[in-house]
């Protein structure tokens, strides 16, 4: 077929269904570029067919499964005559059906359908192919829909096929097909998430589970009884018609009745239960057997020591009861989450059945024994059936643990019912591993759980079982309650013993995942070697055999002529690599000389090739001939030890597929401006960017430096010569001459030599001009390859070198294409368009697609375009900017999601050829690795395609095997040696993205597409695109590519020998937000039905690696966090045990020694303690081993000593057990509120000093509150219970409180601490009297309106704008979190509390009541608050208005408010501390238990008493000020004022408890600033900078000294005195205890 002839079946399609124009020039392009990247390595012919296969109809494409799974094949094979719609239904309803309709028929339907693929002409295929771009390209946001696109493309064909299309002669308008069929479903897509008003787009307040999303829309088309729901405006259904006419009617269909949710995302933590029964399961019911088995002191009867045999096997056999009431609450869960209308919810009934007659089998016995035990009976009934119920509990665990949910009783997976067709076509067809690898994975599983149960019981279960002998049976004696009498006081032991057990329950899991990480590493390892890369093959070896593997590896040269030397060849490639990092100043001149090929005369007189000394004479040391610990040595030895590993073998550069590299790009920076670099960003920073930069990269600027004069030389000497006199003053000058080129880079302003030092700096910043001259290299590397393998080309060009370069440029051209997407193109300032223009001139090829607004009649939305242009695009006369090549109408604003999706969306119809490589704006690549493109490009397993067809009778057989979807490669962070943070953050980017990914793409478990990847482009765009968009749900959008690829059949493979560079943030607040991101992204996923699929579908191994990949690491940080407060709590019970009971001296031996009446033996507790601490330190210190491990394999032992090391000065764990409170609290925030949000920091360097309070405000909700919290228990049970071991615990808690002021860089200068301190100061008091940016009261609103929600009212009010859009959290989850949770805590601690003072006191008298004591102490400051409010609330009704001209008033009514409700706050806590008799612990565990009250009695106020929060600040201010009219309150002016009084309770207490926290964090943080040299030290240890390298102090003028000096000396002094008052309220009545007495007769009596 002719070009001619397809170009016509192109604008026949457009004229019969009225596509646009420029869409058809765009997809005509798209399927040359593809027939030709195809055809170029087959023949043409086969290349159509192979497409058509892709597209249509081949064993992988999307449409035929679809077909398949929609039952379509019964609708069109029974057909016309009788009408299709009704016998359809009737063949699904089953018992009217004929018997043909089993799998018989569907095997004939395969065969039907391949014998009509097979019998159809070319041009009928192509006809086919071109209707589906067609579609496609047009098709917007529905292109997220496949399905719904694979419906619209079937309606097509049929229509066309049909005589009345045939025969329609006048063209369809253009434009149709985009109104009538995609618009309507683009605006229901619209309306889900967002209203119109004015023009503007508001986000309507719903949750995922209200929102009918793109896969809801999608799954509608997966059934037939989906499709069947169609209706049109006239109330007849779609499938009634006649296939040919339904395309016709698409228009006039109703969307908004047909679709439905088909899987509700509630936010709520039983999706943890419903995805990882499993988990559970393994985990639960085997502690149980364990637990069980060891502690039979708890369940023997009253009079005896021990149980009898049936009551033990029974009571062990349990554990198949809390198996199966595990998967029953989680079937329950799982009814919540599916709708119950379709065929889907008829399995969870069978499964509930089935599960309750087990639950009787295995729980049931247990009672009959219960009831005979004790009983003389003389059979041996109750023994033999306790063994047959332990018997059953085995089978029973073992076969819920192991089969996944969705195939028991009812197998949704591999079943034959036509019923579960889509479901398993669509999320079960998980691709099959090789042999060898499925080995590995069960092989993998078996161990770490082999490993894991022996070393569980041996070490926690077992070591367990003496502290439950002792405490199982313990009563405390002669200890009374006025109120509860000895009730509550004797059980206190069990109590204790009933935390244990649920500490023990959490190591438990805590050990699987410290054994996966260990085995995980050893396979690693292991297959590091068998890939072979290898840390002990010497350098010498590595670099002498690189020539070698450079030709035999790289390089395509099978069909070569012999005439031309290796040598030859290999010289070329070699010297171009080095020449490029010479030209990216890696390298200096005389380097350069020692890494090159030179051309030499030999003996004889010929010209001879001599190879550089580096590859000769290489004796491993490379420091001679490249800048030791540089860049270059870096790239080089990476890619002589990645040549060592086996590669795919190349195609000729002709024959090889075509590509595309894809960039989303937003507001990333394009090129940094020249005061971006050389001016402070404020005088926090202390420094400009080019001096960072300077710091980091010497040698590279000195490079640079030394370039610069030659060229500034050269200008200079050809200016010169005109003038006589310019040669004698030069040699004086020279040094003082190159200061400006040391500082800055250039000495004249001339924009040639300004625009190096920006383009410098920018190559060595996240800036994306950085991507794009690093991916650029792909056509620099094609044009090497090309003239190196084709000599014949150079000299067919001898003398022509223009002509030569135009043959390369035409190749590249061909092979390679570039395109960015600027979604904001069109709205660039003039700075930015500059900087495009710049990209655009530099790199021609350069391909932008950008949005375009065309604004419509006043009224209507604007129209919205696909744009695309180029480098070679004219520049209109008229506007100034380039015209378009291509300019296609979308359905509408395209960014309806989170935004980097949609971006990716609007502009993938502008890719070109087979392959996508997805390309972040902060990323990097390098020549050396661009030439292996051949090499990784062959992973894809499509370079030597059969000669068959696809469709023939045997040739299908050839095309079975399931396809590469994705290729994964690891990623280089290049800030990896900036400092400890920059360091963690690579090195948690090294071990995930690099060996834990080596082992799980081996095993087959690996879903993230990093993103350096490489993606089937065919197999994506058919299957929905190359990442989801949902917004909120689809946050992390790459990894659910991934599920979707996973689920729907295709391979995900890593490659080890291909690396990207990237750039990740650096600061703590940026690493902070990115782990936050992380973590609300997890919180999502844990919501989305990927997740539900894979965790009930999946066999068990491999459930467990994507478990243990995925979900698991944060829900083992989720653990660590709670093991913590668990733990403190466990202890605090042990304390007070220890503290009032005397406990049993004890022999060596363990046995009690006579003499001690009235003594508790709870040694063996103490144990388990030291026993405890030493778990929960190995767990947390297991995870520095994978980094170790990775630096040994790759560097070697010294430098993996030295990371260590350097890690461990520089206090990295202290940073580690604080990201980890981080993640989880991220998790479960999202979990149960919701919302991924966070005040962002900003990204920007690690040298900014940030201050106090914002570091406050940001961290105090996430860690400072709740490791104070932990702090005061951790004190108490110090005092009550001292061992060496609890130090370790006092780091990590510490480490929650200050790791933020830890890592900021300069805390420790004096100058700036107080400084800060003025800064708190005035956050606290801010934002009364006027709205501000920062201030206490915002933070304190922020944080209260996850729970409260917004009013709707748009009131469009300036402080507005500090608020987000947030919906409500649901009240399901706000009543555990807020109400019930803090309740339950609280009465944990005053059960505590009340034991310690249920003892008579020195004297022997009986306590007053504890409860009442508490109670006044704790809703004491309450009350006290209240009665200031009130009082001062009429205070300011009455005199605000008449003071209204005082500025200041409502600032002076707040001071006041918040000193006296303060000083009450203090009162109230000496007051308890006297009834106390000045003891300190018991006052400690006091002021426990009211922290603990009044956090309930204020969450609950917050979250029962308040209606919605108006989005402005207005009612804040009335209430100071007393001015409530003409405050756009409106009719709520009268209800405000209460609901303001209950708010400014609640604010009085937490403004004073933060007050005294952010108090005794500086206490905490002051002894460092006191010692000399300590900031030096300090930002040695950040930083990783030698003290003479380290950045100057700022410089200020004499104005701002004397300014800052009197700040100093004033703030100093306040300091001294506030934290000298706090200290002498705790101090004084501690060493004057024995003389401060008072008579009260109301104190003896609370």
């Amino acid at each position: 077929m002719s070009t001619e002839e397809i170009e016509d079946i192109f604008l026949d399609l457009t004229q019969k269904f009225g596509f646009q124009r420029d869409s058809m020039r765009n997809m005509f392009d798209f399927l040359m570029q593809q027939l030709d990247s195809r055809a170029s390595r087959m023949t043409p012919n086969q290349a159509l067919l192979t497409l058509h296969a892709d597209y249509i109809g081949g064993q992988n494409a999307n449409y035929r499964k679809w077909y398949f799974a929609a039952q379509l094949n019964l609708d069109d094979a029974v057909g016309q005559s009788q009408n299709p719609g009704l016998q359809r239904l009737k063949s699904i309803g089953g018992k009217g059906a004929p018997k043909t309709a089993g799998t018989k028929s569907l095997d004939s339907a395969l065969n039907r359908w391949r014998n009509a693929m097979n019998n159809m002409s070319q041009y009928d295929r192509l006809r086919q192919v071109a209707l589906y771009l067609l579609c496609w390209g047009e098709a917007g946001n529905v292109r997220f829909v496949p399905e719904c696109l694979c419906f619209i493309f079937k309606c097509a064909d049929d229509y066309y096929r049909s005589s009345e299309c045939q025969n329609r002669v006048e063209p369809v308008r253009e434009g149709l097909y985009l109104e009538t069929i995609i618009k309507p479903l683009y605006r229901f897509m619209r309306d889900q998430g967002y209203e119109v008003v004015d023009g503007k787009f508001v986000r309507k307040e719903k949750d995922h589970d209200q929102i009918i999303g793109y896969d809801d829309i999608n799954q509608l088309f997966w059934y037939p009884e989906g499709i069947a729901r169609i209706v049109l405006d006239n109330n007849s259904r779609l499938v009634d018609l006649p296939a040919p006419q339904r395309f016709m009617k698409l228009g006039r269909v109703d969307w908004n009745r047909v679709f439905f949710k088909t899987y509700f995302e509630k936010r709520s933590t039983a999706h943890l239960l419903v995805n990882f029964n499993r988990i559970w399961i393994l985990h639960i019911a085997v502690f149980w057997f364990y637990t069980a088995y060891n502690s039979p002191r708890v369940y023997a009867p009253h009079d005896k020591q021990f149980p009898s045999a049936p009551m033990t096997w029974s009571a062990t056999a349990l554990g198949g009861a809390v198996a199966t009431l595990i998967m029953i609450f989680a079937t329950l869960a799982e009814y919540t989450y599916i709708p119950t209308t379709w065929n889907n919810a008829s399995h969870l009934t069978t499964r509930l059945f089935f599960l309750c007659i087990v639950l009787a089998l295995t729980g049931g016995p247990t009672i009959y024994i219960a009831k005979v035990d004790g009983l003389p009976t003389p059979n041996q009934i109750p023994l033999i059936l306790g063994v047959v119920q332990f018997g059953i509990s085995v089978v029973a665990t073992i076969a819920f643990g192991i089969i996944p949910s969705g195939r028991m009783f009812g197998d949704r997976v591999a079943g034959k019912s036509r019923k579960y067709m889509a479901s398993q076509t669509f999320t079960a067809s998980y691709p099959e591993l090789p042999r060898g690898a499925r080995t590995a994975s069960i092989l993998l599983w078996v161990l770490v759980f082999g490993c894991k149960f022996t070393e569980s019981y041996f070490f926690l279960t077992e070591s367990f079982s003496s502290p439950i002998a002792v405490m199982a049976r313990t009563k405390v004696q002669g200890c009374n309650d006025k109120y509860f009498g000895n009730a509550l006081c004797t059980n206190q032991v069990p109590f204790t013993l009933a935390i244990m057990y649920v500490m023990d329950v959490i190591l438990f899991f805590l050990d699987t995942y410290m054994w996966y990480i260990m085995w995980n590493v050893v396979f690693s390892i292991f297959r590091s070697f068998s890939l072979g890369l290898s840390i002990w093959t010497p350098w010498q070896e590595v670099y002498t055999r690189m020539p070698k593997r450079i030709y035999a590896k790289l390089l395509a040269t099978g069909e070569m002529e012999v005439k031309y030397k290796p040598k030859v060849l290999v010289s070329q490639v070699w010297n171009a690599i080095i020449i490029s990092m010479y030209r990216e100043h890696l390298l200096s001149i005389d380097h350069v000389q020692r890494l090159l090929y030179h051309q030499v005369d030999g003996p004889d007189g010929k010209r001879t090739l001599r190879a550089p000394p580096f590859f000769t004479n290489n004796d491993g040391n490379s420091g001679k001939f490249l800048p030791a610990g540089g860049e270059a040595e870096r790239r080089i030895s990476f890619f002589a030890s990645s040549l060592t590993t086996a590669l795919p073998d190349p195609l000729p550069v002709d024959a090889m597929p075509t590509f595309t590299v894809l960039v989303p790009h937003y507001s990333e920076k394009i090129l940094l401006s020249l005061r971006e670099i050389i001016r402070e960003e404020d005088q926090n920073t202390r420094v400009t960017l080019l001096e960072y930069l300077k710091q980091l990269h010497p040698v590279e600027w000195d490079n640079f430096v030394k370039d610069t004069k030659i060229l500034a030389e050269e200008s200079s000497f050809s200016d010169t010569t005109s003038s006589p006199f310019g040669t004698q003053n030069e040699k004086r000058g020279s040094k003082a001459d190159d200061l400006p080129f040391y500082c800055i880079g250039f000495k004249t302003a001339a924009p040639e030599y300004t625009l190096r030092t920006r383009i410098w700096a920018s190559l060595r910043a996240q800036t994306l001009y950085r991507t794009v001259s690093g991916m650029m290299n792909y056509a620099k590397a094609i044009k090497l390859l090309y003239r190196v393998e084709n000599p014949q080309i150079v000299q067919m060009f001898a003398g022509n070198t223009e002509r030569l370069e135009r043959e390369l440029e035409r190749m590249s051209r061909r092979k390679f294409k570039f395109a960015i997407s600027m979604q904001r193109y069109s709205k660039f300032n003039k700075e930015e368009m500059e900087n495009a223009e710049f990209l655009l001139r530099a790199y021609p090829d350069l391909q932008i697609a950008y949005l375009d607004e065309e604004v419509g009649p006043k009224g209507s939305e604007p129209k919205i375009y696909s744009a695309l242009i180029d480098g070679h695009s004219e520049i209109d006369e008229k506007t100034g900017k380039r015209k378009p090549k291509f300019r296609v109408e979308l359905p509408g604003n395209p960014i309806l999601g989170d935004g980097k999706s949609d971006n990716q969306n609007h502009a993938i119809i502008f890719y070109r050829g087979e392959y996508l490589q997805l390309i972040d704006a902060n990323q990097d690549n390098y020549l050396e690795e661009c030439i292996k493109i051949r090499n990784i490009l062959g992973e894809f397993e499509e370079y030597s395609i059969s000669q068959q067809s696809p469709y023939a009778q045997w040739g299908h057989k050839e095309f079975k095997k399931s396809p590469v979807a994705i290729i994964g490669t690891r990623e280089y962070i290049f800030s990896e040696n900036i400092g400890v943070l920059g360091d963690i953050a690579a090195g948690k980017e090294q071990t995930f993205g690099t060996m834990t990914a080596r082992a799980l793409a081996w095993i087959g478990g690996k879903l993230h597409y990093g993103h350096p990847d490489f993606l089937n482009a065919i197999f994506m765009n058919t299957r929905g695109g190359v990442s989801k968009a949902q917004k909120g749900l689809h946050l992390n959008e790459d990894i659910f590519a991934g599920m979707n690829a996973f689920g729907r059949g295709g391979r995900i493979k890593h490659s080890e020998y291909y690396q990207c560079g990237k750039g990740r943030d650096l600061g703590f607040g940026t690493i902070l937000n990115f782990q936050t991101k992380i973590g609300t992204g997890m919180g999502e996923q844990l919501l989305s039905r990927e997740y539900y699929y894979l965790g009930t579908q999946l066999p068990l191994d491999r459930f467990l690696t994507f478990y243990y990949g995925h979900p698991g690491f944060h829900i083992n940080n989720i653990l660590v966090i709670y093991s913590i407060q668990v733990f403190m709590v466990t202890l605090l019970f042990i304390g007070t045990l220890n503290k009032q009971l005397s406990i049993c001296q004890v022999d060596s031996d363990g046995n009690v020694l006579g003499g001690q009446p009235g003594c508790y033996n709870l040694i063996p507790v103490f144990d388990w303690i030291k026993r405890c601490i030493v778990s929960i330190f190995l767990v947390f210190f297991i995870a520095f081993l994978p980094l170790f491990l990775q630096e040994l394999v790759e560097r070697g032992t010294g430098s993996a000593l030295i990371r260590l090391g350097k890690h461990f000065l520089s206090l990295s764990p202290f940073f580690e057990v604080f990201s980890t409170q981080i993640y989880s609290q991220a998790v479960l925030s999202n979990l149960t509120y919701g919302g991924a949000r966070y005040i962002a920091t900003g990204r920007g360097f690690a040298t900014t000093r940030i201050s106090f309070a914002t570091l406050y405000s940001r961290f105090a909700g996430p860690s400072i509150y709740m490791g104070m919290r932990n702090l005061l228990l951790l004190l108490y049970s110090s005092l009550a219970l001292w061992i060496p071991h609890l130090i370790y615990f006092w780091f990590s808690v510490l480490s929650l409180c200050i790791a933020p002021f830890l890592f900021n860089p300069h805390q420790f200068s004096f100058a700036d601490f107080v400084i800060d301190y003025r800064e708190f100061l005035r956050w606290m008091c801010r934002g009364n009297s006027r709205t501000k940016a920062s201030s206490w009261y915002g933070y304190c609103r922020l944080s209260r309106t996850m729970i409260t929600g917004y009013k709707k009212k748009k009131l469009g009010h300036p402080s507005e704008k500090l608020s987000g859009d947030v919906p409500r959290a649901s009240w399901r989850s706000v009543i555990f979190a807020e109400v019930i949770w803090p309740i339950c805590v609280a009465t944990i601690f005053v059960i505590a509390y009340m034991f310690v003072k249920s003892f008579p006191d020195r004297n022997g008298n009986p306590n007053p009541s504890p409860l009442i004591r508490i109670g006044v102490v704790s809703i004491g400051p309450v009350v006290w608050n209240a009665a200031v409010l009130l009082s001062l609330f009429f205070i300011s009704l009455f005199m605000g208005p008449m003071l209204e001209g005082w500025a200041k008033f409502a600032s002076v009514m707040a001071a006041t408010a918040h000193l006296l409700c303060l000083i009450g706050y203090v009162a109230f806590f000496e007051f308890f501390w006297f009834l106390e008799l000045w003891d300190v612990s018991h006052a400690v565990l006091g002021v426990i238990c009211i922290i603990a009250i009044q956090r309930a009695i204020q969450k609950i106020l917050i979250a029962v008493f308040l209606s919605r929060e108006f989005k402005h600040d207005e009612t804040n201010r009335a209430w100071w000020t007393g001015k409530w009219y003409g405050r756009g309150l409106g009719s709520s002016a009268m209800s405000q004022p209460a609901r303001e009084f209950i708010v400014k309770i609640v604010e009085m207490s937490l403004w004073s408890s933060d007050f005294l926290l952010g108090h005794i964090l500086l206490v905490i943080l002051t002894p460092p600033v006191l010692i000399p040299y300590f900031d030096r030290l300090h930002s040695t240890m950040l930083f990783w900078l030698r003290p003479s390298k380290q950045i100057r102090p700022p410089l200020f003028s004499t104005k701002q000294k004397r300014q800052r000096r009197w700040i100093i000396i004033k703030y100093s002094f306040a300091y001294i005195i506030a934290v000298g008052a706090i200290a002498a309220l705790i101090v004084l009545p501690s060493l004057f205890r024995d003389d401060i007495t008072f008579n009260c007769t109301v104190c003896s009596n609370i």
